[in-house]
């Protein structure tokens, strides 16, 4: 009414808010854009089908090789381990006392007993974080070994030792067990040595010595946790009755996940009563086990003593829309960490014992830590209240549904907490590309809101040399000036694009990252980084039944400079980005370049944004290399 009616005569004309209501929308989209992009790269991004059915497998395997060759050489050295270990072992037996009793049974059962062994030893190296943290940012072994997947590693080798556990255990109880008790007394005089001068008369004889106790409660310990592990319980997907809801959910999978201590104990002592190995030297279980373990136990201890000498002060407190904390804390002195990283956090009000991992939102150059929690289950709920019972409404000028800020000291009724970290992630690889596509969905964009905020301080470095440098208030804006003990110069600064999308369905979650949406539309003279917000649970733009609010948002951003949607300078746009029009800009704005996409997020959308990707890596000249890190 404002802009229509200047001389308040109290009404406008139909055609004005018609005309409105058709242009508002070609404004925020940029439609011409759209056009260009799709004029350039039809042609190049059309399927060509290949006629020769072979010559379309070797192109369909050249690709697989091209994206996935890191992960091909070390699947195809850990199979050609476990095969070569089986081999041994089976050839091994076949030429003992044994084999003429209980035949191919027996070498089944070893072949499959040493790859357990070493599966049982392998198993828990990717989990080692400070050593996978060490090597990614020591060393050059990222170039060839994916870091990233160490969890996906972790639980393929779980598969590998459940076929184990299968033809060790089966072997011995259908097929070795019975040979033994019903063999002649001639065929059984070999075997007194080893299971005494009286043949065993049934099962139970098995069973109740060392070596059957400890087997049968292995594989009882280890179907626990493989089973409270997989995603329907971990995630709380499968609907059990209210006297069995604790089985689901993080907690279960945490606590059941440590019962590796007493298989571990048990696995050695099963390896040492043996029944047909006597010699100490070839009872070769610990020999297996002795580093990882070792190492293992060291990584838990440097956790340990680390967090508690590492003490950190809450200095502000917020609880935002969506059902989302926000910690600010005193950085530990020797703390350094990059953008992208994530840390363990401890809070003993909830559990002293469990450690949970959030991405890191503040960046390196800040004086201060921060981390964004959603509450998704127990743990995170009940962090939630704890902080909420010492958080007043906010007042004027403030963002959040609560807070409390300590800038004066620590408040002794802030519950206490531990940090432990920080540990590799595949984000923090960004600064090897010049430009970069980061894409959160929901809370998965912490770690790119760290990103950003590096990204800022560097552009900081880089007027500061310039002499352009003002004061900035670090911990309410996010804004941070750069840290003295900050190394990283603005001249070595390498990304020079950065495009920023961050998708989330409630309209209450932009308050979350309010100060540094703004402070990039103020500093970014440059465009050095383009935000892009989306607001999913608004119809998409140009559909009649977002027209008004569309039209309202133009005119208030126009006028204000404010977006009305999330209260930034960042103008948002509604229902979900359209992924294969975002690649297409980058692709023409970027030829002949090598674009790093990092995703934060649910899974549901990992398999689009791969497969883009790839399309775009294969028909353009811009080369994209995906990333991803699920929750």
């Amino acid at each position: 009414m404002e802009e229509l009616d200047p001389d308040n005569a109290g009404y406008i004309m139909i055609y004005n808010l018609e005309t409105l209501l058709l242009q508002a929308p070609n404004q925020t989209v940029r439609g011409g854009d759209s056009k260009v992009l799709s004029q350039l790269l039809s042609q190049k991004l059309k399927p060509t089908q290949e006629n020769n059915p072979l010559k379309r497998w070797y192109q369909k395997m050249m690709y697989f090789l091209m994206d996935n060759w890191q992960r091909v050489w070390i699947m195809m050295l850990w199979m050609g381990i476990v095969a070569g270990l089986f081999t041994y072992k089976f050839i091994q037996y076949r030429h003992k006392a044994a084999y003429d009793v209980m035949g191919y049974c027996v070498s089944v059962a070893k072949g499959g007993a040493e790859t357990l062994k070493f599966n049982m030893a392998l198993i828990l190296l990717p989990v080692c974080r400070n050593t996978i943290t060490w090597l990614r940012n020591k060393t050059k072994l990222g170039v060839a070994v994916p870091f990233d997947d160490n969890l996906n590693f972790h639980k393929v080798i779980a598969v590998g030792i459940a076929i184990g556990v299968g033809l060790h255990a089966g072997a011995h109880l259908t097929c070795d067990f019975p040979r033994l008790i019903h063999a002649t007394e001639e065929e059984y005089e070999p075997m007194k040595p080893y299971f005494g001068d009286d043949q065993p008369e049934n099962y139970w004889w098995f069973l109740k010595g060392v070596e059957g106790v400890t087997g049968v409660v292995m594989v009882v310990l280890m179907a626990i946790a493989f089973t409270l592990a997989t995603p329907w319980f971990r995630r709380n997907r499968i609907n059990l009755p209210k006297p069995l809801k604790k089985l689901t959910g993080f907690n279960a999978f945490w606590y059941s996940h440590h019962l590796f201590v007493i298989v571990y104990t048990l696995l050695v002592v099963h390896g040492i009563y043996l029944y047909l190995t006597k010699t100490w030297y070839q009872k070769t279980t610990w020999m297996y086990l002795a580093v990882p373990v070792i190492l293992y136990a060291c990584e838990r201890l440097i956790r340990a003593f680390r967090s508690s000498i590492r003490a950190v002060k809450i200095l502000k407190v917020a609880v935002y829309p969506g059902n989302v904390l926000s910690l600010h804390m005193s950085k530990p002195q020797g703390f350094k960490y990059k953008s992208g990283q994530y840390m363990f956090v401890n809070c003993a009000a909830v559990s002293p014992f469990e450690w949970h991992p959030f991405s890191i939102t503040s960046a390196p150059g800040d004086d201060y830590l921060s981390v964004h929690i959603r509450t998704l289950g127990d743990w995170t709920r009940q962090l939630k209240t704890v902080f909420s019972e010492v958080c007043q409404p906010p007042t004027a000028g403030k963002s959040g549904l609560l807070r409390a800020d300590m800038q004066g000291g620590n408040n002794p009724s802030i519950p206490k907490i531990l940090v432990d970290g920080p540990f590799g992630a595949p984000a923090q690889d960004y600064k090897k590309y010049d430009v970069v596509l980061l894409v959160g969905l929901g809370i998965g964009a912490t770690p790119m809101i760290s990103i950003v905020k590096d990204i800022i301080n560097n552009m900081k470095i880089k007027d500061k040399d310039d002499g352009n440098n003002g004061a900035l208030d670090a911990l309410e804006s996010g804004r941070a000036p750069p840290n003295k003990n900050n190394k990283i110069s603005g001249k070595s600064f390498k990304t020079r694009k950065a495009y920023f999308y961050w998708v989330t369905r409630e309209q209450g979650s932009f308050e979350w990252f309010k100060g540094i949406m703004n402070e990039v539309a103020e500093m970014d003279d440059k465009q050095v980084i383009e935000l892009h917000n989306y607001c999913t649970s608004v119809y998409e733009e140009g559909d009649a039944r977002s027209a008004l609010i569309a039209m309202l948002q133009s005119l208030h951003h126009a006028k204000s400079g404010v977006d009305v949607v999330s209260g930034t300078r960042v103008k948002s746009h509604f229902a979900k980005p359209n992924w294969r029009q975002v690649y297409k800009k980058i692709a023409l704005q970027h030829p002949d370049s090598r674009v790093g996409v990092f995703y934060c997020g649910a899974p549901a959308l990992t398999k689009e944004l791969r497969q883009l990707a790839l399309a775009f890596s294969r028909k353009t000249s811009t080369k994209f290399d995906f990333h991803k890190e699920n929750f």
